[in-house]
């Protein structure tokens, strides 16, 4: 009976904390914005102070009224609204509600053995495969097995290993080389 007791409580602490990793996980792969994403801001009740789209420049930022360049890079859209928010409260709205969301995100890249390279837009829970089907398909010379993911951002870009079942993200530069028979 103790043992039995024992094992469900290590059971039940394994599983605590494999979801206390998953949650982790979850927490860290949040959208962060760059250099191309598209936001529609809206603060309710301020025509005014609302935009269907502004795109970041180059350097990660866009202007917004009373606030000048705001600096979006690297951060998510729910930290962009409370920049806002509590930039509205300090003279301007007693309280407002804004809300950020990304209209488009920014491209990915798909080069070497497809049939139609270039860039394309990135969609939530895209994958590899579905960004090999939106390039039109694989060459007759495409290998599967060689394919390539560069990620990041310009300071800290990394190369990586792919599958066909890996998840595409925003900015990825994905090559595709030739397999050898």
């Amino acid at each position: 009976m103790l043992i039995r007791n024992i094992t469900r409580v290590m059971s039940l602490v394994l599983l605590l904390g494999v979801a206390l990793q998953a949650s982790a996980q979850v927490t860290d792969n949040r959208y962060r914005l760059s250099s191309g994403d598209v936001l529609r801001i809206s603060v309710f009740g301020e025509p005014e102070l609302s935009f269907e789209e502004i795109r970041l420049n180059d350097a990660g930022t866009f202007s917004y009224p009373f606030m000048g360049d705001v600096n979006a890079s690297g951060k998510t859209p729910g930290e962009i609204e409370t920049l806002i928010s509590n930039a509205l409260k300090e003279g301007y709205l007693v309280d407002p509600r804004v809300s950020v969301s990304v209209a488009n995100y920014r491209e990915f890249y798909i080069s070497g053995e497809v049939n139609q390279p270039g860039g394309y837009p990135f969609q939530p829970g895209l994958t590899l495969d579905r960004a090999i089907a939106l390039a039109g398909g694989l060459t007759e010379r495409a290998s599967t097995r060689r394919i390539t993911i560069v990620r990041g951002s310009d300071d800290g870009r990394t190369s990586e290993r792919a599958s066909l079942s890996t998840i595409v993200k925003p900015g990825d530069t994905i090559t595709i080389d030739q397999g050898f028979f």
